[in-house]
């Protein structure tokens, strides 16, 4: 509790409460003050045993953060709990990331291209974007055809892709898709399958995670995107190990109508998820 109140008060409007009895927490850390070139967010997750026995679940998310670079400034943060086991790291944490940011700023890097930024505006027609809601439970066994060109590769099979019902708030709306995944390779696959639908392609944010468990290790293999929507992978992935589901992706398209909806768009976003996983 101190450490929180602490970080608080230290990064003021940059620091975010997400849930405060889930203990999940979201800063907003930047090269500088002023014109901030290089940004990241980073969500952390502090378990019961935190910091005693267990460190903080984190997720990084940058539109720019990818490959080389996510997996240096994990192992650094990796690093940083095994040299203080038992302490307090978050401050830790936020000030080695910046140091990163900080590095990248004065470096020859070229700035991120970021072409998607939270509540994008988009005013294109909306009445004809939606894909047939497609109830799981009228016909489980259905499976639509997606396959469309003979030259596709055949080594993972593309898994049947089912669409939720779409949720409308103040101009925008939310729709979930989700597939049965065993591989990563299946999880690009159905991803690629769906931005071919120009309606999906076309929304302001594609969020997504998924989860496959790897029997032979005992453990999940998991990851996330919030395509511009801060911290909306990262919930959508902690909704997902709450109801404890796995061997699925879910993906959240959402269009975006102009007006701003706060906090609401990610109770939609997880309802939309919700109600398709229960289904």
């Amino acid at each position: 509790i101190d450490e929180i109140e602490a970080l608080s008060s230290i990064y003021g409007e940059d620091w975010c409460v997400v849930d405060e009895e889930e203990k999940i927490y979201c800063i907003k850390i930047s090269d500088c003050l002023d014109q901030p070139k290089w940004t990241l967010c980073l969500q952390v997750i502090l378990p019961p045993g935190y910091p005693a026995a267990e460190p903080p679940i984190y997720q990084l998310n940058a539109p720019w953060l990818r490959g080389q670079d996510y997996t240096e400034l994990a192992n650094s943060l990796e690093e940083i709990y095994v040299q203080n086991l038992g302490e307090s790291i978050l401050y830790l944490w936020v000030e080695k990331i910046r140091e990163v940011l900080i590095e990248k700023a004065q470096s020859s890097d070229p700035e991120p291209d970021i072409k998607k930024t939270t509540e994008e505006v988009d005013e294109d027609d909306r009445d004809d974007f939606l894909l047939d809601y497609q109830p799981i439970q009228d016909d489980p066994l259905k499976i639509v055809d997606y396959i469309t060109s003979e030259s596709q590769e055949v080594d993972e099979e593309l898994p049947s892709i089912h669409h939720g019902n779409p949720i409308t708030d103040r101009r925008s709306t939310f729709q979930a898709h989700l597939a049965p995944v065993v591989t990563p390779r299946q999880v690009k696959r159905v991803l690629e399958k769906l931005y071919e639908n120009k309606k999906i392609a076309s929304a302001t944010h594609n969020i997504y995670a998924y989860r496959i468990y790897c029997e032979d290790k005992h453990t999940f293999l998991q990851d996330c995107e919030d395509d511009g929507e801060t911290a909306a992978g990262g919930r959508l992935l902690h909704l997902m190990q709450i109801l404890n589901v796995h061997n699925v992706l879910v993906v959240v398209s959402r269009w975006y109508g102009g007006i701003l909806l706060g906090p609401d768009r990610f109770k939609h976003i997880n309802n939309c998820a919700r109600n398709i996983l229960v289904e």
